[in-house]
């Protein structure tokens, strides 16, 4: 039968109840069932008495300015929301009394835990929405900067060669940076070399052995620091 009345009391508890367990009027985001239903309200629900709508009003206030381009059918009326029989009565006073004579044999603990199983149903999709989300999301490679320095044997060494022999080595994950030449005494310098490798592709430890086999130009490497980027 859907929302009926919204003006009143016993049309607020109808709302009130509906969205115990539903952040909107229908699905899962805002749409024109959101927007018609706002706009039969006169005021904000109260809050003490009807803190589901309350809460919905509120939330749904936000979106006011986005109403026309909200999804859905604006020319529908509120009345075609809601529950397919209220949860009370909208009239008391012509109410049958044979309605009053049986409400002792209606289930409580049988409707709520209808509802339970409703809101564990909207938050288990919930989480698998947002779980599918997460595993497409490709996280970003681990990565460091490192410096190496590597000796040459003597003061003779062709420093440019052995730069550039360390620069011929190659590999997916390793990317070569700036370099300087540093004096360690009687005449001899040093290489000193920056690079950014991908942790999981490149060990340092089998790189620096990989330019220890330029052994016409090397002597020693040794990784001197090193920092997670």
């Amino acid at each position: 039968m859907g929302f009926t009345d919204l003006l009143t009391d016993a049309g607020l508890a109808v709302l009130d109840n509906w969205l115990l367990t539903r952040s909107y009027v229908i699905g899962y985001s805002a749409s024109q069932a959101d927007a018609v239903t706002f706009k039969a309200l006169s005021a904000a629900p109260d809050a003490a008495k009807y803190p589901n709508a309350a809460r919905w009003y509120k939330h749904i206030a936000s979106y006011e300015d986005e109403f026309p381009t909200l999804p859905g059918d604006a020319s529908k009326p509120y009345t075609v929301y809601g529950p397919e029989v209220a949860a009370v009565t909208l009239n008391p006073a012509k109410a049958p009394a044979a309605e009053e004579e049986e409400d002792d044999d209606v289930d409580l603990f049988g409707s709520d835990e209808e509802e339970d199983a409703e809101a564990v149903r909207v938050r288990e999709e919930r989480l698998a929405e947002y779980r599918k989300k997460k595993e497409g999301k490709v996280k970003p490679a681990a990565k460091s900067i490192v410096t190496m320095d590597v000796k040459p044997w003597d003061d003779e060494t062709d420093m440019v060669g052995l730069e550039a022999a360390v620069r011929s080595i190659e590999k997916d994950g390793l990317v070569w940076g700036a370099s300087q030449l540093i004096a360690v005494g009687f005449g001899i310098k040093k290489l000193q070399i920056n690079l950014v490798v991908e942790d999981e592709k490149v060990s340092t430890d089998e790189l620096a052995e990989e330019i220890t086999e330029f052994e016409d130009y090397v002597q020693s490497v040794d990784v001197v620091a090193m920092q997670k980027l």
